[in-house]
């Protein structure tokens, strides 16, 4: 069940709710932090503007359906996480205190200095070409996931993992202006750096650099991201095994990769991780009987999630 009729004729996705909570907070967060009267007006007239568009495609494709509706609305998500991202980064305001990392880069140092860095240089930059690769790569795993449920056959599960993607990264966005920090190849800089200075980690310095946000680097959205997006995979289709165990591999480099190349702490990496087990266990819950426990009606034919998947030998025994 991905949906709910809020009235006669509109059915709103959940991945659509968590969106619209999303907008919502990032419009409250302005109004409790110092930031300046014209961000505060942006932010509430954007978001506003989003939510209102946002509701009328699905009043529009509620009451006449068609494909094309349909599908901008599996796609759209993306987008809109990609501008609460924006909207993180246009929240920073200055820390020049650096509590927090202080107490983070301890675990990292007992990690890195306890062997971690030298057995992942001890092949030479191959595999720090492929961690860094990895981290790259992070940006594509939520559309290149989604296409792939287009391929087999499976976009009916769409939504399930859309809202496991979004709830996973939107809570790691959401607590960033809790948390001001820096990443500690700023506020250590030099220290524990990785050895081999690749194309590859030069590209990802640039891409930090130029399309970045500052306000914050705990949780580890990377680390979100690519956990949330294998779990999301793997709760809707347990098939092709191929895709749930490359997303799997990929979220295990991203992880590593962040904190060996000092994009973030091993602190991060773990919040990142957290948030995405919460995002699938979330998914879990019987939706059903919290929005009719609410008063909120269901589209006629509502599957619950638990049935959605089909009864699979690897479904059965709790990998779905």
């Amino acid at each position: 069940m991905d949906s709910i009729r809020i009235a006669p004729g509109t059915a709103v996705r959940r991945v659509e709710w968590v969106l619209t909570a999303f907008l919502s907070y990032a419009v409250a967060v302005t109004m409790i932090l110092p930031v300046a009267p014209a961000l505060r007006s942006r932010v509430l007239l954007l978001n506003l503007a989003v939510i209102l568009i946002y509701s009328a495609i699905a009043r529009l494709d509620s009451l006449k359906p068609r494909l094309a509706l349909s599908v901008v609305r599996d796609w759209m998500p993306l987008a809109l996480i990609l501008l609460a991202y924006r909207e993180m980064g246009w929240l920073a305001l200055p820390h020049p205190g650096h509590a927090l990392e202080a107490h983070w880069v301890v675990w990292d140092r007992a990690i890195l200095r306890g062997g971690a860095k030298t057995l992942i240089e001890a092949f030479g930059p191959v595999l720090p070409s492929l961690l860094e690769i990895a981290y790259a790569l992070v940006y594509a795993l939520a559309p290149f996931s989604l296409a792939m449920l287009y391929v087999y056959g499976r976009r009916d599960q769409a939504g399930r993992f859309l809202f496991i993607f979004a709830v996973g990264v939107l809570l790691s966005y959401a607590q960033f202006p809790l948390w001001p920090s820096d990443p500690p190849r700023v506020v250590f800089a030099g220290q524990d750096f990785p050895l081999y200075d690749t194309i590859f980690r030069r590209f990802n310095l640039w891409m930090l650099g130029n399309y970045g946000i500052h306000t914050s680097v705990f949780p580890s959205a990377h680390v979100a991201a690519a956990f949330s997006a294998a779990f999301g995979i793997s709760r809707v289709t347990p098939r092709p095994r191929w895709l749930t165990r490359f997303l799997y591999s990929m979220a295990a480099l991203i992880a590593v990769a962040t904190v060996y190349g000092r994009y973030h702490y091993s602190a991060d990496a773990a919040a990142g991780f957290l948030m995405a087990v919460f995002a699938v266990a979330l998914e879990s819950v019987r939706w059903e009987r919290l929005y009719q426990g609410v008063g909120l009606r269901l589209p006629a034919g509502s599957p619950n999630p638990a049935s959605a998947l089909p009864r699979t030998a690897a479904n059965s025994r709790g990998l779905a």
